[in-house]
């Protein structure tokens, strides 16, 4: 059965607005607040503490409802989970509750991304494994066990378990250098990652601007001959980096229009001089492919000095998204 990971209820709830009758995952810190509605909406929660465990069981309780949670544990990534020492008070508190089951069992690898040497990544497995076995024999039999991120999919059929959780390469990306080369080292047969996500606006303003002219904050940028600039109506709340400032372009028309001066808050100023043909309201690729030229997420992280995950993960949750 496919599932639906979540970092959020919010998330989880948007993904229950949209039809979706699957299993879903939150996999983040839930507030006590959200357990009422993540439980109503039959969410999955994470659970790495007694406190939690015992308040959704009382909310579930009051619901007339069986919660089913997932335990995460500690294996050295030093993140969320309980280490071995803490799960005999844990085993406890499950005994003693009547309407909360233990579905599933997971973990994160630490270092499995940022090195072609993955010994790190074997050992967490391993404690993951000893962890499991001191569940089942201590009475709990969780039926889903997950580990294994992108590069872990991609890598190593032993993390794979019952379920696996799809992330950066969902979109198309390679989570690293690093494990593209060990995928390469591994002999495996050759594999075409697709990247799916393009990030669009559309030019809000036209217009040409003499030599000598300053653009933007600061001053940052002073045309040396006529410019015709064009105005995007995007800034860094929607996800553009304020380090792409005089540094990065965008795509108009198929080619490559620079950005002059500093990301605005809501605003940022392209240099259209040489492109023929642009109007207003032309659309602009961020991320994504136009005619010959394609920029992605690989290519912002290395403008800002940052990975793809971060430019991806920070494009806002409010952006119109259209599924093709």
């Amino acid at each position: 059965m496919d599932w639906y990971g979540a970092h959020s209820v919010e998330e989880g709830l948007a993904i229950r607005a949209a039809g979706i009758k699957r299993p879903v995952l939150v996999l983040g810190y839930v507030e006590s607040s959200m357990w009422n509605e993540a439980l109503k909406a039959d969410l999955r929660l994470t659970v790495f503490d007694q406190a939690s465990l015992r308040g959704i069981d009382r909310t579930a309780k009051k619901l007339g409802l069986q919660a089913s949670v997932h335990l995460k544990v500690e294996t050295g990534t030093g993140r969320q989970g309980i280490l071995e020492e803490q799960w005999p008070a844990m085993a406890e508190t499950f005994k003693t509750l009547g309407n909360v089951i233990l579905e599933g069992l997971s973990t994160h690898y630490a270092n499995i991304e940022d090195t072609t040497d993955h010994q790190y990544a074997q050992e967490q497995k391993k404690r993951f494994e000893l962890f499991r076995e001191r569940i089942r024999r201590d009475g709990f039999n969780p039926q889903i066990g997950h580990t294994a991120c992108s590069a872990a999919i991609l890598l190593f059929p032993w993390t794979h378990d019952q379920m696996v959780r799809l992330g950066i390469s969902a979109y198309g990306y390679w989570p690293s250098k690093e494990t593209y080369l060990s995928f390469l080292q591994s002999g495996k047969s050759p594999l075409s990652l697709q990247r799916v996500l393009s990030f669009k606006g559309r030019l809000g303003q036209i217009k040409d601007l003499p030599a000598k002219s300053y653009i933007g904050y600061g001053l940052s940028y002073k045309t040396t001959q006529p410019t015709r600039v064009a105005l995007l109506p995007m800034g860094y709340s929607d996800g553009l980096d304020r380090g792409l400032s005089n540094l990065g372009y965008f795509l108009v028309k198929g080619e490559r229009a620079p950005i002059r001066g500093r990301v605005c808050m809501n605003l940022t100023i392209l240099d259209i001089t040489g492109i023929s043909g642009v109007e207003l309201e032309e659309p602009v690729t961020l991320i994504g492919r136009d005619g010959e030229e394609e920029i992605n997420a690989d290519t912002w992280g290395e403008w800002t000095g940052t990975i793809s995950y971060e430019v991806l993960a920070r494009l806002p949750s409010d952006l119109p998204r259209i599924v093709v």
